[in-house]
């Protein structure tokens, strides 16, 4: 259960910085104050993504304290590089989050795949 727990930390934590990207993107600049805050105030679907993406940090963090009841540190920590794995691939593949695709952060993201299997791979020790 403090896998799953942990799991659903880094969807939402994922889900909350795509949708914070989008919202910034959308919502007026901070230059701009007053069409901010009317932005904010008026619910606009921006203003809605941003709130939505507070939401899921809080959510998400709900889930990580109930994982760490759960699970050893040194096993649930790498799974929290699982969001950069995935906030760069769906950034890739939504047309609105405009990201564009660079061989370097294939790389990098391939990189942290590995460690994260390094680390949590069940050791052969345990099996015996």
């Amino acid at each position: 259960m403090g896998i799953i727990l942990a799991l659903c930390s880094v969807l939402l934590v994922s889900g909350a910085q795509l949708l914070m990207r989008w919202s910034m993107m959308n919502l007026p600049a901070t230059s701009d104050p007053p069409a901010l805050f009317a932005a904010l105030l008026a619910l606009s679907p921006a203003a809605l993504g941003l709130f939505g993406g507070l939401a899921a940090y809080a959510v998400s963090m709900g889930c990580w304290f109930l994982a760490l009841r759960r699970v050893p540190l040194s096993k649930a920590y790498p799974l929290l590089s699982l969001s950069y794995v995935l906030v760069w691939g769906a950034a890739l593949y939504l047309p609105s989050l405009n990201e564009p695709f660079q061989w370097g952060k294939l790389v990098a993201v391939a990189l942290i795949f590995g460690g994260l299997l390094l680390i949590c791979w069940p050791s052969a020790k345990g099996k015996h």
